[in-house]
């Protein structure tokens, strides 16, 4: 079972996100164990102050070391698991891709922190963390929305947690391609008919279709995407007759 801690000052924001669809199920079935604690409770002081201005002047208000540094020592002390990832969320991390989300899937604890405010104090990215994470070239409010982003692209691909173990294996990105169209019934909707490969029962030209036309979708919304793509040679034949389609 995976353990996943996050520390917040709005603990009450995972509550909804957490406790519903694919997250909530994870939970029940015993594939993850969430843990939402406020770090204000680890503050030193009677007014709980996880905040103060920085150091030479500036906008904003900075979050202090030491209630992040007691709480993220107080959850590895009660860790029975390997040291766990300590993952600041934070605008100026690495950019979050499905090939982060499936190598922190294969952890057994995770701790999140979300801050708020102008930023962290520097001591508590160069000493405790291992790592920094944003989800796009983007700032929020604070790290909570980003965390939830994170948890639930992570829980999705813990064993048992999805109908079928194949699931998430053709999801956009998993392949390094943008994932093929779907279909379902009816195979006619108001004049619009579902591909006929679709419905022929003939399941490898079906699995051609639908890796001719991830790659399509690829060549056509993530030109990028292809520059470090694992292709075989047939897949290499099929998007050089793409890309002369498109000239």
């Amino acid at each position: 079972m995976m353990n996943i801690d996050v520390l917040s000052i709005f603990p009450e924001m995972f509550e909804g996100v957490l406790g519903h669809s694919i997250l909530k199920k994870a939970s029940e079935k015993g594939a993850v164990q969430y843990n939402i604690i406020n770090f204000r409770e680890f503050a030193n002081d009677k007014h709980q102050t996880v905040d103060d201005y920085p150091y030479g002047g500036g906008a904003g208000m900075v979050l202090k070391p030491q209630p992040i540094f007691d709480a993220v020592t107080y959850l590895t002390e009660q860790a029975k698991s390997t040291p766990p990832r300590v993952i600041l969320m934070c605008p100026q991390g690495e950019r979050y891709t499905q090939k982060k989300a499936e190598q922190l899937a294969q952890e057994e604890h995770l701790i999140f922190i979300c801050g708020h405010y102008e930023g962290y104090d520097e001591r508590i990215r160069e000493h405790i963390i291992t790592d920094e994470i944003s989800i796009g070239d983007y700032v929020l409010t604070g790290g909570e929305l980003g965390a939830m982003v994170v948890i639930d692209s992570v829980v999705r691909l813990l064993p048992g947690v999805l109908g079928s173990e194949q699931s998430h294996l053709q999801d956009s990105f998993s392949t390094g391609l943008l994932e093929h169209p779907h279909y379902t019934r009816p195979a006619d909707f108001r004049g619009m008919k579902v591909p006929e490969v679709l419905v022929s029962g003939n399941h490898k030209l079906i699995e051609d279709w639908r890796m001719k036309e991830s790659m399509r979708r690829t060549l056509n919304r993530r030109p990028d995407l292809l520059e470090n793509a694992n292709l075989t040679d047939q897949q290499k034949k099929w998007l050089d007759k793409l890309i002369n389609v498109n000239e």
